[in-house]
């Protein structure tokens, strides 16, 4: 489905007095958003195709992989891709079937998308259906025992989760990534984050990044890192993303603080161990929320 360009009779009506400015708006497109499950779902290797239901969508393809042995607790990530793609394209495949390797169940949301010329800029339109799949997402996981929910998001997912915090409908969750975010933070996260940016990133990204920086969290759990040698779709760093991003979610769903700062890069960052099991369970979990608030 095309943006169409539409012009109320009263701008045109009046428009030999003022200037009148055309308004663009666009729809999701269900029908592409069909033609991608058609060629994904007869492909998928690990994990399970499930549906979501919205108010806008009955049936919402979204990829659902449990987490390895041994897993962390009652612990589940939402993944969302960016622009245009789908919930097992390239690094999305990458993150969730990596996080899964690493004990936590993931589940890979269709994201709606625009026609394939649409430009970016379009897709805040989406934004309040993005937050209905969002929604529909940790619905999903809690009916399915996880109590500890955390986003990773990439690009325009970023941009769509962080307009899903942002809102007043959002549930609290454990943690948050984005990777590769475009722009500053809707609003403050209440929730540790982990926001990476990529070497190589587009201009947009990197010019942004100090100012999320700036409005992380002062939890001394959240932080800002760099991973090395890449570039925006981190193709060839898909192992070292899921490295850096695999001891923040296990210390954020175990309840164990970080102790870096932000701005501190992945190059020189040692291995942390994560934490697993049914240690990492329901009270120490309390407790790093209560760390992480204390200094906001």
């Amino acid at each position: 489905m095309r943006c169409e360009w539409r012009v109320s009779a009263v701008v045109l009506s009046a428009i030999a007095l003022t200037v009148g400015a055309d308004r663009a708006y666009c729809a999701a497109d269900y029908a592409r958003e069909a033609r991608l499950a058609q060629e994904i779902v007869p492909a998928i290797v690990v994990g399970d195709a499930v549906y979501l239901a919205t108010a806008r969508q009955p049936r919402v393809l979204a990829l659902y992989t449990d987490a390895a042995s041994p897993a962390i607790a009652k612990a589940a990530v939402i993944i969302v891709h960016g622009v245009g793609v789908h919930p097992d394209w390239a690094l999305i495949n990458g993150l969730r079937t990596g996080l899964a390797e690493a004990g936590m169940s993931t589940l890979s949301v269709q994201m709606p998308v625009l026609s394939a010329d649409a430009p970016r800029e379009q897709y805040a339109t989406l934004f309040p259906e993005s937050n209905e799949r969002l929604a529909a997402a940790v619905a999903f996981l809690r009916e399915r025992g996880a109590e500890r929910i955390a986003i990773v998001s990439h690009s325009m997912g970023a941009s769509m989760a962080d307009a899903y915090l942002s809102s007043s409908a959002a549930t609290k969750l454990a943690a948050w990534v984005p990777i590769g975010m475009m722009k500053a933070f809707g609003s403050r996260p209440d929730m540790p984050v982990l926001d990476v940016v990529a070497e190589r990133d587009f201009p947009q990204v990197l010019d942004i990044a100090p100012k999320r920086a700036a409005t992380l969290p002062r939890d001394a759990c959240s932080k800002q890192v760099l991973i090395a040698g890449t570039d925006h779709y981190m193709d060839n760093r898909q192992k070292e993303l899921v490295a850096a991003i695999v001891p923040f979610l296990a210390r954020a769903f175990a309840g164990q603080s970080p102790s870096r700062r932000p701005h501190e890069s992945t190059r020189n960052s040692p291995p942390i161990p994560a934490a697993r099991g049914p240690s990492s369970g329901g009270s120490r979990l309390t407790a790093y929320a209560l760390l992480c608030a204390a200094d906001r």
